[in-house]
């Protein structure tokens, strides 16, 4: 029995695991308050699986559910308390071999008030917001329209 390679992510409501088994049969997937199981065959060689992992923080085994697809097992944690950002998926520090960071889902939802607004949009609405009325009367500048050469306007030596 051997530990399938997983991939993981936060969201604020849920935490996503994907065990990359292709071909799974005989899956389960035993979801606790604080511990996450699967089991399972896999692969034409029919190799055998089993993954447990302690939890950082509680979830909601019975609003928790799995889906198997030809590639993999993708389990959908309901976190206990939402919107607490888990910085790992385990309980412990330990790294894990078997297990690593889905970053191609991964995104820094904690932080971003509006999900829906892209980083471009965000910052463009930002500037826009930064301009002035085009309409106001700016003070007057001594010197600013005026013609009348500057002592900076004089001509400079050549160089050598």
């Amino acid at each position: 029995m051997q530990a399938a390679s997983a991939k993981w992510y936060d969201r604020r409501e849920y935490v996503f695991i994907e065990f990359c088994v292709e071909d799974s049969k005989d899956v389960k997937v035993d979801f606790q308050k604080d511990k996450l199981g699967f089991s399972g065959l896999g692969g034409a060689d029919n190799i055998k699986y089993l993954n447990e992992v302690e939890l950082y923080q509680s979830i909601d085994p019975n609003e928790s559910k799995h889906k198997r697809t030809d590639r993999s097992v993708l389990c959908c944690l309901r976190k206990a308390e939402s919107g607490q950002s888990w910085p790992r998926l385990t309980k412990e520090k330990a790294k894990l071999n078997w297990l690593s960071v889905d970053f191609n889902n991964w995104k820094d939802w904690e932080d971003d008030s509006d999900e829906d607004m892209s980083n471009f949009d965000r910052f463009s609405e930002m500037m826009n917001n930064m301009g002035g009325d085009e309409d106001v009367d700016l003070p007057e500048v001594d010197g600013a329209d005026d013609d009348s050469p500057d002592s900076d306007d004089e001509k400079m030596p050549d160089l050598e």
